[in-house]
């Protein structure tokens, strides 16, 4: 058997990127989306049911190219981290995330991931029971609101996209970089709108763009929340964390339909993300189908996943994630 610190060096050979993949994967998923818009903003003529139809497609090709912004921001995409750093900071107008930010904060999700004492930055904020009890009856009715489906996935995941990140404020003072990037991904999207209200309308580009990030902000929260918000999972304290053991035990398999799978770039397959981040999307299939070790880990099928939305806290005692009624 193949302990989980021995999986870093075994997968290391499948993490260097393809150019020709990279390009032509950027390039059909750029092509599909702009293809996806066009099909929406014709359709206003029809009915705009219709157009909100086309959405869901869309909104999934958005989420395509925001797997593309984040294989470059852990250098699974190019070779070379100026072209990554640029392809992905031009996505980051179009997903609604400052490359450098994101970048930054999803290294330090990477690297303490699971780690009971390092929850905060890149988390869904789950709490343990002795937590939760111990909270003030207010503080107890903010996080059950802050974990409610339609909080989480809905007007959260929409604060969180469209407010949040438009903020230099929610990082420290000292990522001078990172408040960079959010400042130029707000430069960029303030261009991005003017630019497109000028060729097709103001009033029609909200109509097409914003069913489109709406459904898209919601489907990346999902994604996310499910790959680390499942049973069994793996919290541990400082002194007994490690980080294969978290990538193994704490990140899921959720298999989808094929077509979901392409959509969403392959992050179903996050435990072996999560072996190696360096692995680019187009290649992750192929490493679980090398390795069948690697497919007897906790699965989830798109109906168990719907389960996981109960999961809200972490009991030490039991250690499993379970409801509040629990």
């Amino acid at each position: 058997m193949v302990t989980a610190a021995a999986w870093g060096a075994r997968l290391a050979a499948h993490k260097d990127p393809d150019l020709k993949r990279s390009v032509w994967q950027l390039a059909n998923a750029a092509l599909l989306f702009a293809g996806a818009w066009a099909l929406m903003y014709a359709s206003l003529g029809v009915g705009y049911w219709l157009t909100l139809l086309l959405a869901v497609p869309a909104a999934f090709l958005l989420v395509r190219l925001f797997i593309i912004q984040h294989d470059c921001g852990h250098g699974a995409f190019f070779r070379s981290p100026r072209v990554a750093d640029v392809v992905g900071s031009i996505l980051g107008v179009l997903t609604l995330t400052p490359y450098h930010y994101w970048k930054k904060t999803h290294a330090i999700h990477h690297a303490t991931s699971g780690n009971l004492e390092h929850r905060g930055f890149g988390d869904i904020d789950t709490l343990t029971v002795d937590e939760y009890l111990a909270r003030s009856r207010w503080e107890r009715f903010k996080y059950r609101v802050y974990r409610h489906p339609a909080v989480l996935f809905g007007v959260g995941a929409v604060l969180h996209f469209f407010v949040r990140h438009r903020l230099p404020t929610i990082v420290p003072r000292t990522w001078t970089r990172e408040r960079r990037s959010i400042l130029w991904t707000d430069v960029g999207l303030a261009g991005f709108v003017v630019l497109m209200g000028t060729l097709v309308g103001f009033r029609e580009f909200l109509l097409v763009q914003l069913p489109v990030a709406l459904l898209s902000c919601s489907i990346g929260v999902w994604l996310f929340y499910v790959q680390h918000q499942f049973e069994p999972t793996y919290w541990e304290h400082d002194e007994r964390w490690t980080y294969h053991a978290a990538a193994l035990e704490g990140s899921s398999y959720y298999r989808l339909p094929k077509l979901l799978q392409w959509a969403t770039g392959n992050i179903g397959l996050h435990h072996i993300h999560h072996l190696n981040a360096r692995i680019p999307n187009y290649r992750l299939q192929h490493v679980l189908d090398t390795y069948p070790e690697l497919q007897r880990v906790a699965t989830l099928s798109l109906r168990d996943s719907f389960r996981c939305v109960r999961l809200v806290l972490w009991d030490e005692r039991a250690r499993r994630l379970v409801p509040f009624p629990a």
